[in-house]
């Protein structure tokens, strides 16, 4: 039976969301990396912005959008069936699990919202800054569009969830702020060798060049 051939386009958009609603899940838990307090989500999140990026280089700023609302959508979906599974009645051998599972994917509405405000805003941001910098450059220079887009945008998305989710309940509000963008800013710096490699002209599946023409 032969490999299905996949869609390039649809494999990174299902990358970006798949990323995205981890990391949605995994927020609400601080971790200590380097003695460096931080949301768990830091491991993944970083990495969505790498994929709207090369989304952007390789598709148009529109498809860029439209991936962002994919993930706008897709959140929201997943927060709805995470809840209605919440509110099934347990198997009598599973009642002791429950309440894990409510802790672990209960949704808390502060994180909640706080993760869409801070993702809308930051997203949106990038797919932006990403298209300005490239008609600026007039094209050139990937690396600097691939990072200061995301680095600009990486600071709206700590600085709004962070801000939002945490403040009041978790101390040195400030620290985990800085902690966190240090730590994206070096993800978005050592993503650069991927951005290049998966930005390539592709030639297989009939493309040549630049799928998007016109600035968009």
């Amino acid at each position: 039976m032969p490999l299905v051939k996949l869609n390039k386009l649809a494999v990174l958009q299902s990358l970006f969301v798949s990323g995205l609603l981890v990391s949605n899940i995994i927020a609400a838990k601080v971790i200590v990396l380097w003695k460096l307090e931080l949301p768990a989500a830091v491991i993944i999140y970083p990495f969505t912005f790498l994929f709207t990026d090369i989304i952007g280089e390789l598709y148009g700023k529109d498809e860029g959008n439209r991936t962002v609302w994919y993930g706008f959508l897709a959140s929201i979906f997943a927060m709805v069936i995470i809840y209605a599974g919440m509110l099934l009645p347990p198997a009598s051998f599973m009642a002791k699990q429950q309440s894990a599972y409510e802790i672990l994917l209960g949704p808390n509405r502060r994180i909640v919202a706080a993760s869409l405000f801070a993702y809308l805003c930051s997203q949106k941001h990038d797919v932006w800054a990403f298209h300005f910098l490239k008609d600026l450059t007039n094209r050139r220079h990937k690396w600097l569009r691939n990072n200061l887009s995301t680095i600009a945008s990486q600071f709206v998305d700590t600085t709004i969830f962070i801000t939002l989710a945490f403040w009041g309940t978790v101390p040195h509000l400030g620290k985990m702020i800085v902690s966190q963008y240090l730590v994206k800013v070096l993800i978005a710096l050592l993503d650069t060798p991927l951005f290049y490699a998966l930005t390539r002209q592709r030639s297989s599946d009939g493309y040549t060049g630049y799928a998007e023409k016109t600035p968009g």
